[in-house]
């Protein structure tokens, strides 16, 4: 199966997968479709160590970025400054989240334990933007951008470098904009999508995007994660499926997860989703944990924060949630797809296995005529 999109950029199957791990990055550009390396948590160090291994093992193949340069949170316009935005936190939010690893017995993190998180993250145009300079350093196909509209400056450096720039969308007002600024992939992600997304539903959202940019490509994402979908992604008019969460119960995956998380993951319906914005302070789709119940329905609850804080309230209590493998508190973004992930695959499996379906859809449809 290709489009045209698919065809330029040198893939077998119109199929683009994004995951934190950078295997899985290089097995599904392997298998023919495109892998793309989510950079948030990366330090610029990092994220360069990731791509070299990438470039290594490859073989060549087309994969991506994803970063985040947000259009709106706390201390725009300056450079971050971590204890200038932790003095922005109230002692309630600090108290409320001490009271919520108290309550389900988290311990301490051990002396000598040493943190592998960043109390920032990616929550900023400055990170994303060092994250797009290393990007540029190696051979990608595309960078995407997760919230919003990327910064002029990112989409003139990434056309400068003959790169194709993405953005996510989750509104046709969205479409434009990212189209007006010269976006060259329009991802149109609907609202069962695991992590941050709007509130319509792909199979609306996606048809109404496609006929509003008119000749600039579209995916479609949320809830794809088996060629039936990839196919009704096609009839859509989007000349590709940007998927996610299906990676998270790979073989290739597990390594990122507690495993813990996965047996929940494995474990998890279709219904045992709530888009919440306890993670970031934006509504981003995840498991149901006792975490999520307590931001979103706690009385006491002293609310959520907008981005960059709400990560940084939590940045230590989630290392110390996963260290001692807190069942009721663990979990992670996912989208209502978790439905269908029951079982630990190879990445190349998932891949070959969504294109074989996809082109028998496409042929049984084709049968109808006549």
């Amino acid at each position: 199966m290709q489009t045209k999109l698919a065809k330029e950029m040198g893939l077998k199957t119109p199929l683009f997968a994004f995951a934190r791990s950078k295997e899985v990055v290089v097995e599904v550009s392997r298998a023919g479709g495109c892998g793309v390396l989510g950079a948030i948590a990366h330090t610029p160090e990092a994220l360069e160590e990731d791509l070299k291994w990438i470039d290594a093992h490859i073989d060549g193949r087309p994969y991506g970025v994803d970063t985040v340069m947000p259009m709106s949170y706390a201390g725009k316009g300056e450079m971050p400054d971590p204890e200038k935005l932790r003095a922005m936190i109230s002692p309630a939010h600090h108290e409320y989240v001490a009271h919520l690893l108290e309550k389900y017995g988290v311990g301490e993190l051990p002396d000598d334990y040493e943190r592998v998180g960043d109390d920032l993250l990616g929550w900023s145009v400055e990170r994303g933007m060092a994250h797009l300079e290393v990007a540029l350093n190696h051979p990608v196909a595309l960078i995407a951008n997760a919230l919003g509209t990327p910064p002029p400056e990112a989409i003139e450096q990434a056309h400068k470098a003959g790169v194709r720039m993405a953005a996510l969308c989750g509104k046709t007002k969205q479409a434009l904009a990212h189209k007006a600024a010269g976006v060259d992939i329009i991802i149109a992600q609907g609202w069962e999508a695991g992590g941050h997304t709007g509130e319509i539903a792909g199979m609306i959202l996606c048809p109404e995007i496609v006929d509003a940019v008119g000749d600039t490509p579209v995916l479609m994402a949320g809830g794809i994660g088996s060629g039936r979908q990839m196919a009704a992604a096609l009839a859509l008019g989007a000349q590709g499926a940007w998927t996610g969460s299906i990676w998270l119960t790979t073989e290739e995956h597990r390594a990122y997860h507690h495993a813990t998380v996965v047996d929940k993951l494995l474990a998890a319906q279709s219904k045992d989703t709530v888009r919440s914005r306890c993670v970031s302070g934006k509504p981003a789709r995840m498991l149901v944990t006792e975490w999520t119940k307590a931001w979103d329905k706690d009385p006491n609850c002293p609310g959520t924060l907008p981005i960059p804080l709400q990560w940084m309230v939590q940045a230590e209590a989630v290392e110390r949630i996963i260290v001692h493998g807190n069942v009721p508190l663990m979990g992670t973004p996912v989208g209502q797809i978790v439905g269908r992930m029951n079982k630990v695959r190879t990445c190349r499996d998932v891949v070959e296995s969504m294109a074989a379906e996809c082109a028998t859809v496409t042929d049984r449809l084709a049968s109808y005529r006549g």
